[in-house]
């Protein structure tokens, strides 16, 4: 059962970290302990933490060990206070990833995109530079490598959304550095046997950060919403999460690429209105929807995973009453409405 709302921050974790039966499932049968590289991000510390919850429903005992340079003290505290091993590395150190310990089973989260322009350069070590260390390191491992749905490029919004037999067409330096990341995976997945699962995000969404939360502060504010990107698709980080641990039911060589996103296209017109209208603010709009737009097809994950628990109407609602009482955000704009690919 959805609660109606959510009032605080641990409330949205233990949401956020509550794992599926598909997740539970899958971690019964996994074998190994698993370590999640960049753990520090957005997404990491409630996947590691449902990793965590799932394992022990499983009755699987291993270790789930989460690697980041932790620049927040709280945060590495409080993946230990819920079971979580944390080691401090910073993954560009080859000589520090070496001494990381062994698992057969990786979650590679780590990347560069807000800021990336302006420090090209370090963008394509993060993204793909980065990817090569990893694979030496973990090469009798499974790898479920996070990566995004930029890769793509701008699709009409007729179409549906890109697939994953789509090729590829990268606007922008961060976008291509992704593909870089992406080639770099399959790469060492073909020349050393590593089964791999590409997790192409698009986008996700919780109460703290996201293109709903960009768009509900914008409203709040009485600020224009820029309708030139008019179309995007979201997926509550709690289903994101669910979804790429389960990926590791889907590795192969070379890497099967997986798109992960909810099954709504959603209009930035519909979503600003309904926001205004539970806020009672009116929305003010800037420039006309285009006719393509950055939007993935989950189909073929959400068939196998699961649909998403949680609606986009439902995390709409929850985002306007955390927006209203003022609750914490991340201060990280999606920057979803770039159409250059500029972050």
């Amino acid at each position: 059962m959805l609660p109606t709302s959510i009032t605080n921050v641990n409330q949205l974790e233990a949401l956020l970290s509550e794992p599926t039966s598909g997740v539970v499932d899958m971690l019964r049968r996994l074998d190994g302990d698993i370590i999640l590289l960049g753990v520090g991000g957005k997404m990491g510390p409630t996947m590691a933490r449902m990793a965590k919850r799932a394992s022990d429903l499983a009755g699987t005992k291993r270790r789930v060990i989460g690697v980041s340079r932790f620049s927040s003290a709280h945060e590495e505290s409080n993946l230990q206070q819920h079971g979580v091993e944390t080691i401090r590395c910073d993954l560009l150190d080859e000589d520090a990833v070496g001494q990381l310990p062994d698992a057969p089973n990786v979650v590679f989260m780590t990347g560069m995109k807000f800021g990336s322009t302006g420090q090209e350069s370090l963008t394509w070590a993060m993204n793909a530079y980065l990817p090569s260390i990893i694979c030496k390191k973990y090469r009798r491992s499974r790898v479920v490598a996070f990566s995004t749905g930029n890769v793509y490029g701008l699709v009409a919004v007729s179409g549906g959304g890109s697939r994953e037999d789509d090729a590829p067409n990268p606007v922008g330096e961060y976008a291509m550095s992704c593909l870089g990341r992406e080639r770099i995976f399959e790469h060492f997945s073909r020349t050393l046997g590593i089964p791999m699962a590409l997790i192409r995000l698009n986008y996700a969404a919780e109460l703290r950060y996201g293109v709903l939360v960009d768009l509900a502060q914008r409203v709040w504010r009485e600020e224009p919403v820029d309708l030139g990107m008019g179309y995007f698709n979201i997926l509550w980080q709690g289903d994101a999460n669910a979804m790429s641990l389960q990926a590791f039911d889907a590795v192969a060589v070379p890497p099967a690429a997986i798109n992960v996103t909810g099954p709504e296209l959603l209009s930035v017109r519909w979503a600003a209105e309904r926001l205004g209208e539970r806020m009672h603010k009116a929305p003010r709009f800037v420039g006309t929807e285009g006719s393509s737009a950055l939007l993935s097809n989950a189909r073929p994950a959400l068939d196998r995973f699961g649909a998403p628990r949680v609606p986009a109407e439902q995390l709409l609602h929850w985002v306007a009453e955390w927006i209203i009482r003022c609750g914490p955000t991340l201060g990280k704009p999606t920057h979803f409405e770039s159409r250059e690919g500029t972050f």
